[in-house]
């Protein structure tokens, strides 16, 4: 059950952050599912130490939430850096 939940605020992260990113377009359900997950672990890696809040890893909050929102933002933007040359 764990696990489903995982999936589903992943997704939600991910939709969250590509729409501030306008990439939602571009992207599908199971890409969004992907960006939320990793942009969790991004998140975790870089923002969860500066401000002592978990991410959705380790249990949903609403801090977890946003840390994993910024990571899937930064997540976004590296990529259209490589894609299009630019953050956007």
């Amino acid at each position: 059950m764990g696990f489903l939940i995982w999936l589903i605020i992943g997704g939600i992260v991910g939709w969250l952050a590509s729409l501030v990113m306008r990439t939602d377009g571009q992207q599908g359900i199971l890409l969004n599912v992907v960006v939320g997950i990793v942009g969790a672990f991004l998140g975790g890696l870089l923002i969860s130490p500066l401000v002592g809040v978990g991410t959705i890893n380790q249990g949903i909050t609403i801090g977890s939430v946003l840390v994993s929102l910024v990571g899937a933002i930064i997540l976004l933007a590296i990529v259209n850096l490589f894609r299009r040359g630019r953050v956007r």
